[in-house]
């Protein structure tokens, strides 16, 4: 058995859970501080489960573009002479998920924007505090469409922001 790797995985497995619970809590909470304050939310909105959901799912497929470049650091902490030491990984990995909260806020706000300009006159959060389906559904369709076709860009961000070592280039 590797024990290395071993031990890699069981990082990797709880930095997963952990970014997971603390990113989901937080989301639910500023959606509903933000836009559903003074409702009761025990379940009669579906709508409102349905907005945040979507809301929820597309930060996750964000993070988790970016959750690999921070098993890289700690790769690269693990593998290398010049180890990095737990603040830098910590400081990495914080920054990386800062740079995808903050893109899963951009992508969130232009998905508003062009439902904005695509539906005139229809006000998506009034229209999901009042409980319309087909609106969340929609909104959430355009927001998951438009964080799968981003993805991958995110991923590539975020690796290009990785300290990997200096190689010389022999070409």
């Amino acid at each position: 058995m590797n024990t290395q790797l071993f031990t890699l995985s069981i990082i990797e497995i709880t930095l997963s859970i952990i970014t997971s619970i603390i990113i989901i809590l937080i989301t639910y909470k500023m959606l509903k501080w933000l836009f559903f304050r003074g409702h009761d939310l025990r379940g009669d909105n579906l709508a409102f489960t349905i907005f945040t959901s979507g809301i929820i799912l597309s930060i996750g497929i964000v993070l988790s573009e970016i959750l690999p470049s921070i098993t890289n650091i700690i790769r690269l902490s693990t593998t290398q002479s010049e180890t990095i030491d737990i603040i830098n990984i910590i400081k990495y990995s914080g920054i990386y998920l800062l740079i995808g909260f903050l893109i899963s806020v951009i992508l969130n706000t232009s998905v508003f924007i062009i439902f904005s300009v695509l539906t005139p006159g229809v006000h998506e959060f009034k229209e999901i505090k009042n409980n319309n389906v087909s609106v969340a559904i929609l909104v959430v369709a355009i927001l998951l469409s438009i964080t799968i076709i981003t993805k991958d860009s995110v991923a590539l961000l975020i690796s290009s922001l990785i300290p990997y070592p200096e190689v010389t280039n022999f070409l």
